[in-house]
């Protein structure tokens, strides 16, 4: 939202067209030849969009596509350019154009509901929801229908000729949109009960990766966390550092939320990539609560690099407590009763999680200076009977005398 600043027009074309002059100007007595003072507050848009409608009043040519259609047509309703003030205005045209051109392409939806909602968020709901709607009639649609562009930038897939098109390929488009109105779009989807659990998870993790940042790779410092200055000052950087960390924060907590509750939906390494980034954002204790409750059910489909969380105030060290928490929830679950063949299920999963404890207690080892009653506490977390060798512990063991001697 601005204020037009300083724009010399001819009043007649304007009048013409925009109800809104008409009104303002309808009480001035000025000599109609010397300009008429307007000041347009909070136009949507800005002077851009107030060109485009200046250029449609003057009869110039302008050019419409998905990128500019949202502020020239919040524009344009702001300046009352309805077919009541004139016959062939440009908010019936801006209105067949939407319907037949944006609302028909893929990427075109994408575009105009990403700019609604930074201009206006929902309360545009004539642009919002027909773009929702737009998105999840394509989303639902068979892959063999798909007959339009979408980005799909898997490793490998480009290199494999491809006789389909991937059920996911949505996956990567709307990953551009704000969390809110991605949180919207994907809710809708889920709403049709259409497309299985895995689906929805596979939109979670692909948002996810490319608006959080793993810490274990990124050494902490995507964002940094903000610090106060000797001071007691904010510097620049670091409040736009804190703010940055906030909206991470916000991404986190509204992504843990749409994890469908089916088992499988999403991986144990996507769970406990989250749980790296809560620990980082600082999110609420539920939220952690749950994805340690999450990752704990499907620990044996991670890898013990996936157990290295690093600590907020320090990323080249590793939240143990955290990792001890997931295994603890996982061993919980020999505690239940449960039938013969989920015996065996289990049994299959302990085997595959103590292989991947013991590694992660070699990777722990290697900190000369981690506590040695702390290193035996770790050691302890799984039962005895747990493993069939201890060959695992022993090469745990014997790095850490060797690092700490």
């Amino acid at each position: 939202m601005s204020t037009i600043q300083s724009i010399n027009c001819t009043r007649f074309p304007l009048l013409l067209k925009c109800g809104l002059l008409q009104r303002l100007c309808s009480d001035t007595e000025a000599d109609e030849q010397l300009p008429v003072p307007v000041a347009l507050h909070d136009i949507p848009g800005g002077e851009e969009a107030f060109e485009i409608c200046a250029k449609f009043c003057y009869g110039i040519a302008i050019s419409i596509s998905a990128s500019n259609f949202v502020p020239a047509a919040l524009a344009a309703r702001f300046l009352r350019m309805t077919e009541h003030v004139a016959k062939g205005n440009l908010v019936s045209k801006l209105d067949t154009f939407f319907e037949s051109c944006v609302l028909h392409g893929w990427r075109d939806s994408i575009a105009a509901l990403q700019a609604a909602w930074r201009i206006s968020g929902w309360s545009e709901s004539r642009i919002v929801q027909p773009c929702v709607d737009s998105i999840v009639e394509k989303i639902l649609l068979p892959p063999s229908q798909v007959a339009w562009s979408y980005t799909y930038t898997r490793p490998g897939y480009a290199k494999r000729p491809h006789q389909s098109v991937p059920k996911d390929w949505w996956t990567e488009d709307i990953s551009e949109l704000d969390i809110e109105v991605f949180r919207s779009v994907v809710s809708t989807v889920r709403a049709t009960r259409m497309l299985p659990s895995p689906l929805i998870g596979e939109a979670l993790h692909v948002y996810a990766c490319k608006h959080l940042p793993d810490p274990l790779y990124t050494g902490g410092s995507a964002n940094g966390h903000a610090s106060q200055s000797q001071s007691s000052s904010f510097t620049a950087a670091a409040a736009a550092a804190e703010e940055a960390l906030a909206k991470q924060r916000r991404v986190l907590e509204t992504v843990v939320t749409m994890i469908p509750g089916d088992v499988g939906s999403v991986t144990g390494r996507f769970l406990l990539r989250l749980l790296r980034v809560a620990n980082y954002v600082g999110a609420s204790s539920s939220t952690r609560a749950q994805l340690i409750r999450q990752a704990g059910s499907q620990l044996d489909e991670a890898k013990a690099v996936d157990l290295l969380i690093p600590l907020p105030s320090d990323p080249q060290a590793y939240d143990v407590g955290a990792a001890e928490a997931v295994l603890e929830y996982f061993l919980a679950q020999f505690q239940r009763p449960a039938a013969p063949d989920e015996r065996r299920r289990m049994s299959v999963a302990m085997e595959k999680v103590v292989r991947i404890f013991d590694e992660y207690l070699k990777t722990i080892a290697l900190d000369s200076e981690f506590p040695i009653g702390k290193f035996i506490d770790l050691a302890e977390c799984l039962p005895g009977i747990a493993r069939s060798d201890h060959d695992g512990l022993y090469r745990a063991v014997d790095t850490y005398l060797k690092v700490t001697n």
